[in-house]
């Protein structure tokens, strides 16, 4: 026979089962939702200073790549560097740029993996762009002398901003695919061979060294500040402006090499290199390159491989010189 217990307990069971389940709903309507972490993609579309990158980034078909789990860093610019960008490139929309090209120059600002501003130096680095000379990725110089600034184009206004897929620098300006003189200019290294280059009004030089047209590719043996610095010396000029025309020509012209984007790995010992003028000049192998020229002399590489679309740069310690 039932108690009055008994009848209390089944009275009591189905109403603790749901206050049990009631406590369990609140929970779940307390429980704030899981966010996804921002990724690149997600950072640059939830900003509206970044609508045009955005726009680049899905005329590319580059959203889903900054979308994903693999780490990159970006140096983003804001609606005002693209803006700026049209209107020096005598674009009158973003539609105009041509798809490769826009391609190409938005990953002229993605590095692979995590790079922060603090691990940047001044030098070279790659990005994930290439160019028409060659299948490998073009250079970037980073200058860190004050703040970073990009190809002596483009400076880090806002470094470090974590995303779950990497690292975004905002930067003030679009940073453009660089040719030779692009790296010539912007690398306070090569400030005397700039010099050298724009001396003569009637010097052709700046102008082959931007184009892309034959006999592009070049490949340029670079001589630093310190190089031509000891020319000047060894050939008893007091300064640049003494050295004749003619002659600053002709050695000039010596460091180009015509129709090839010769890299580091190309170079063989004894390898014979044709130059812009009808002389030539031997490359030597061993613990570090060496180049004779005409003239007998030696001159060490001390940096290589700064790819440019129109070519590749390699940093020499010495002038070569040729046969006058």
């Amino acid at each position: 026979m039932k108690t009055y217990s008994d009848f209390l307990q089944i009275l009591l069971i189905p109403m603790l089962l749901f206050s049990l389940n009631s406590c369990s709903d609140d929970d779940d309507m307390n429980t704030p939702p899981v966010e996804e972490p921002m990724t690149v993609a997600d950072f640059v579309a939830s900003n509206d200073n970044y609508s045009s990158l955005a726009a680049a980034l899905e005329v590319a078909g580059l959203t889903a790549t900054l979308d994903g789990t693999a780490s990159y860093t970006v140096f983003a610019p804001d609606n005002d560097a693209f803006a700026a960008f049209l209107a020096d490139n005598r674009f009158s929309s973003l539609e105009e740029v041509p798809e490769e090209i826009l391609t190409q120059i938005l990953l002229n600002h993605v590095q692979s993996g995590e790079i922060r501003a603090a691990d940047l130096s001044t030098g070279y680095i790659e990005s994930m762009a290439t160019g028409a000379a060659s299948e490998e990725n073009l250079s970037m110089y980073i200058n860190t002398s004050n703040g970073v600034m990009i190809n002596g184009v483009s400076t880090v206004e806002n470094a470090d901003i974590e995303v779950a897929n990497g690292i975004i620098h905002a930067v003030d300006a679009v940073i453009g695919l660089p040719d030779i003189t692009t790296f010539a200019l912007a690398d306070p290294t090569f400030d005397i061979l700039v010099a050298a280059l724009t001396r003569e009004e009637d010097y052709t030089f700046v102008s082959t060294l931007m184009s892309s047209d034959a006999p592009a590719p070049f490949t340029v043996f670079a001589p630093t500040n310190d190089a031509f610095a000891a020319f000047l010396e060894e050939m008893n000029f007091a300064s640049l402006d003494e050295v004749p025309a003619d002659i600053l020509a002709t050695t000039l012209s010596y460091h180009v090499v015509p129709s090839a984007n010769v890299r580091s790995t190309d170079l063989t010992d004894a390898m014979v290199v044709n130059t812009l003028i009808d002389q030539s000049f031997t490359v030597n192998l061993g613990d570090n390159v060496v180049i004779t020229d005409a003239s007998g002399r030696t001159s060490t590489v001390i940096a290589t491989d700064v790819q440019a679309t129109n070519g590749v740069i390699h940093v020499l310690d010495t002038v070569l010189l040729p046969q006058f």
